[in-house]
């Protein structure tokens, strides 16, 4: 079988972290487990994961900071494990950049869809683009083949799924997209979050660029739908 990926398993329950290791390597992946954000951090430093299933909960470092710290060097993806069903824990991850959430008790068969669903778009089978490509919207442009984009001639840092997000929504200026579509074309048909994400990555998409939201140059709310990309004069 064709090893589909390194799995970086973060939880200090050993039960846990079998589980989801066994249900892996039946799909095709390799994993390895540590049990403190410390230890985590240094398994990315020396390793090359890709992908980390990240517990909030642990006993030195929580998994927010763990998040944040990898942020810091990688845009390794992270789904991250949380106990409360409530949204605060939800929010917090994708904010710091997670890229999904999972609430325990979680079924193994699921957590392993959402990996395989986030390295696939990650890994996008899709002929490459252009070298020479550029989208021009207004002061906007964006480079697909080499995933830069500028504002004002001044180049903006954004992270993958963002950059995924705003091209989709920048290809077909006008065109009303609604949450659960931009879910599917962005995160995957199988992803399983919910439509807060797009939230999420909307407003800090917004900061990035420094775009409005009650006078938006790039992207307008539709309230009760979605969201579109404003069409240039």
């Amino acid at each position: 079988m064709t090893v589909r990926g390194e799995v970086l398993i973060v939880d200090d329950e050993p039960g846990i972290s079998r589980l989801i290791a066994m249900y892996l390597e039946r799909e095709g992946f390799q994993s390895s487990s540590v049990r403190s954000g410390a230890q985590a951090l240094e398994a990315i430093e020396t390793g090359n994961p890709s992908l980390v299933i990240l517990d909030i909960m642990l006993p030195d470092i929580d998994g927010w900071d763990v998040c944040r710290e990898i942020r810091r060097t990688s845009d390794v993806p992270i789904i991250m494990l949380t106990a409360r069903e409530g949204d605060e824990d939800k929010i917090v991850g994708l904010e710091l950049g997670a890229d999904d959430y999972v609430t325990k008790p979680f079924a193994p068969r699921e957590l392993v869809a959402r990996v395989k669903a986030i390295l696939r778009r990650a890994r996008p089978t899709t002929p490459a683009q252009p070298q020479h490509e550029r989208l021009d919207r207004g002061p906007l442009t964006l480079f697909p083949a080499k995933r830069e984009v500028t504002v004002d001639g001044n180049p903006v840092t954004l992270r993958a799924k963002e950059y995924d997000l705003l091209l989709e929504l920048a290809r077909r200026p006008g065109v009303v997209f609604s949450r659960e579509k931009l879910l599917q074309d962005v995160w995957g048909y199988d992803f399983f979050g919910d439509s807060g994400t797009i939230d999420v990555h909307v407003r800090r998409l917004r900061s990035k660029l420094d775009d409005d939201s009650q006078n938006p140059r790039f992207i307008e709310t539709v309230w009760g739908v979605g969201y579109r990309f404003k069409e240039q004069d």
